[in-house]
């Protein structure tokens, strides 16, 4: 193969798996603003979302929102998986 090819690819593993690790990070960051903002229930932040909803309504919204940016997150692990594993794939021929 070309090998400027297979550099190139692994270049995409290194750079999917460092998206990985900062969209974790992200995602720990916002776990941890979940858990203080649901302990404290600020009345600020009733307004910041509108008015007419509940605090269980924004549990839920925001829970949800979690489980669908994971569910992307794992598709990001998944293609860069798939990229290392080729890049290795291409280096061995």
């Amino acid at each position: 193969m070309d090998e400027i090819f297979i550099k190139k690819v692994k270049a995409a593993a290194v750079a999917g798996w460092w998206t990985v690790l900062i969209a974790y990070c992200i995602l720990l960051i916002q776990w941890v603003a979940y858990l203080v903002i649901i302990k404290t229930q600020p009345t600020g932040m009733l307004c910041f979302w509108g008015g007419g909803i509940t605090w269980p309504e924004i549990r839920d919204i925001w829970l949800w929102a979690m489980v669908a940016y994971k569910l992307g997150v794992a598709m990001m692990i998944f293609i860069a998986i798939w990229l290392t594993l080729w890049s290795r794939q291409l280096a061995k021929k």
